[in-house]
């Protein structure tokens, strides 16, 4: 079995891992933000721009399009983003209230950390819709998502916690590598754009330690073939996940088509299908298997779950 250390210091408790409660209460009252302050008013999206990072967008591999075809893919992918991200927060949230909500007796400093995390999640919903009514009303056509997002929550709810808590992880961790290897030094993003992922990242770092947290405890009683059956689960809930990214590929080519008002030829067609594919399992799944402190976390469950996602995770990447 896992051991979590626990140990009460007499104002804050503190996990294996040596962080504290407290402590991320108070960072993230630090870099607290309002929707106001990113989106609304004068701050609005410049579809003279690109939105989102070569690294995720991918669309300079398809050399058959020209250049504000490209802009018009990439920015298509950033309302793709938009509402990716809108959808797994809404599995987080509930998820999150139903971890803290059975132990709201236990040390104050953890149910507020938690609580917090709840509603900065339920505010991260807000900002993404947000920026897609932004979008939708100035891109000019129409952008379909896969969903609805209340029954993609189902599917993956419906899994064992531990799984689910793993899958959030990943989703925590891939926010910050989005943001610091390929947004933050890229000053020919959209600022507004920019702006969501960074403010939405300085957040998701208190997430990120909470729900490691989250992890070790949901563990901590559980022997070897028990978190083995939770890494299947957490790989049942990427299948799902990659189920759907393959089908927002093909919805992402529509939208191309409608609002560029061009129709792909055959092989153009099969181009864009596999490089975009590729590039939405990168995004939303190889950046998360493959980032360090997921792998470090997933290491101190099992080290043998952790080399088992280290040699699937190439596959997304």
């Amino acid at each position: 079995m896992l051991g979590a250390t626990v140990i009460n210091n007499g104002t804050s408790t503190y996990e294996a891992d040596g962080m504290s409660f407290r402590d991320t209460i108070v960072a993230s009252q630090k870099v607290n933000w309002r929707i106001e302050d990113i989106i609304g008013g004068d701050k609005k999206l410049d579809f003279v721009n690109r939105f989102m990072p070569e690294s995720l967008a991918r669309v300079e591999q398809l050399s058959f399009l020209n250049e504000d075809e490209k802009r018009t893919l990439n920015q298509i992918k950033g309302h793709t983003y938009l509402s990716m991200f809108g959808l797994v927060e809404e599995f987080i949230l509930p998820f999150v209230l139903d971890h803290v909500r059975p132990n709201l007796d236990e040390d104050d400093y953890r149910v507020r950390a938690f609580l917090q995390f709840a509603s900065e999640e339920a505010k991260h919903i807000q900002l993404f819709k947000v920026f897609k009514q932004e979008f939708n009303e100035n891109f000019g056509s129409e952008c379909k998502m896969i969903g609805p997002a209340e029954e993609i929550a189902k599917e993956i709810l419906g899994h064992e916690p531990l799984g689910v808590a793993l899958a959030i992880l990943a989703i925590e961790w891939m926010s910050q590598r989005h943001y610091i290897e390929s947004v933050k030094d890229d000053n020919t993003l959209d600022p507004q754009f920019r702006s969501l992922l960074k403010n939405h990242w300085l957040e998701e770092a208190q997430h990120a330690k909470l729900d490691s947290s989250m992890v070790i405890r949901l563990a901590s009683p559980l022997g070897e073939a028990e978190i083995e059956k939770a890494v299947d689960e957490f790989l049942e809930i990427g299948g799902f996940l990659d189920e759907g990214l393959a089908q927002q590929t093909m919805l992402d080519l529509e939208a191309f088509e409608l609002a560029t008002g061009r129709v792909l030829n055959d092989a153009e067609r099969e181009e864009f299908i596999k490089v975009q594919h590729q590039a939405n399992r990168w995004t939303y799944l190889g950046t998360g298997l493959t980032h360090p402190k997921f792998l470090e976390t997933l290491g101190r469950l099992s080290p043998a779950q952790r080399a088992r996602i280290e040699e699937v995770a190439p596959v997304f990447c």
